[in-house]
């Protein structure tokens, strides 16, 4: 097995850390300043716009905690240390971002019935200074948000309140020029489609990695070619990849070798560790090595497991 590199890992946390406190601080001085502004000026989109970035405090906090939590070492109880709570802060990023949409279209629709009066110079002043302050974090955020889902589930907060942003300030102007007021439930519904699109996204993939699929960026096929292209491998089965967190991917398979010396066998399982971490990123790695062909998985890459049938009672 091949641990992953520490050191990388823990220098690409520190970054992230940086961007979240920055990140933090801004979103909660737009924050209060949009609910402000918001109870002033009645403005639902706006409003509806400083729920989203009260529930983006939350969860830049949770992900800070979470990404901090990844941080600490393994134990004999925790063999993977806490990278897993990275995965799960995303996922109740996601969910919060379903219900803050779900809220959205409820207010907006009891709005259409009976829109209220707006007073736009405030509504449009603080969304502009709320679109400048989203514009700076989305900065600080976007260098590191590749690399970690965590970081993807606070980047899509904040640009969901960049739409957010533009999309106040445009319904303000068209009601301050035409006083169409519906302007503003319609903008509201436009931001929590855009929320609930992302949330969804976000949720999926969280998801994915809690059930321990393959990821997108690792097809199988390549990989048994891979193993297969070594000297000495005859075939490979019982093939498991998934991901322990955001960059970290882990695999596991029997590999069926030629009969010969033990020494030999080192020299191939160091030439597949090579060629996995160098192809795919995978750096966590355990391999069974037979010389015989397993009666437990006789076909195929992937086992099925058969349920042992209960018998029937009479």
């Amino acid at each position: 097995m091949i641990n992953p590199d520490h050191t990388t890992t823990n220098h690409l946390v520190d970054d992230s850390s940086r961007g979240l406190k920055f990140a933090l601080g801004i979103t909660a001085v737009i924050m209060a300043a949009e609910i402000t502004g918001g109870i002033f000026s009645n403005s639902l989109s706006l409003i509806s716009d400083a729920g989203h970035m009260l529930v983006d405090v939350l969860s830049l906090a949770l992900s800070l905690i979470a990404l901090n939590l990844a941080k600490r070492p393994a134990t004999v109880t925790r063999t993977f240390g806490l990278h897993r709570a990275e995965i799960l802060a995303a996922l109740a990023n996601g969910v919060t971002l379903v219900l803050i949409s779900a809220y959205i279209f409820y207010e907006s629709i009891h709005r259409f019935s009976k829109p209220p009066a707006v007073h736009t110079p405030l509504m449009i002043i603080v969304a502009a200074v709320g679109l400048a302050g989203n514009l700076l974090t989305i900065q600080l955020l976007r260098r590191t948000r590749r690399n970690n889902l965590n970081i993807r589930a606070a980047f899509f907060h904040v640009f969901g309140d960049t739409i957010s942003s533009v999309g106040v300030i445009a319904a303000g102007i068209v009601i301050a020029v035409t006083g169409w007021e519906l302007a503003d439930p319609i903008i509201a519904i436009v931001i929590g489609c855009i929320i609930l699109w992302g949330a969804v996204s976000l949720v999926r993939e969280s998801v994915d990695i809690l059930l321990e699929t393959v990821p997108k960026n690792i097809p199988l096929e390549q990989v048994t070619e891979t193993v297969m292209g070594v000297k000495g491998v005859v075939e490979l089965h019982d093939l498991h990849v998934w991901t322990i967190t955001s960059g970290i991917y882990a695999l596991s398979t029997h590999v069926l070798i030629e009969d010969q010396m033990l020494s030999r066998t080192r020299e191939i399982t160091d030439e597949i560790n090579h060629l996995l971490a160098q192809k795919f990123n995978i750096m966590h790695t355990t391999f069974q090595l037979e010389n015989e062909k397993s009666a437990d998985c006789a076909e195929g890459l992937v086992c099925h497991m058969q349920r042992t049938q209960e018998p029937e009672h009479h």
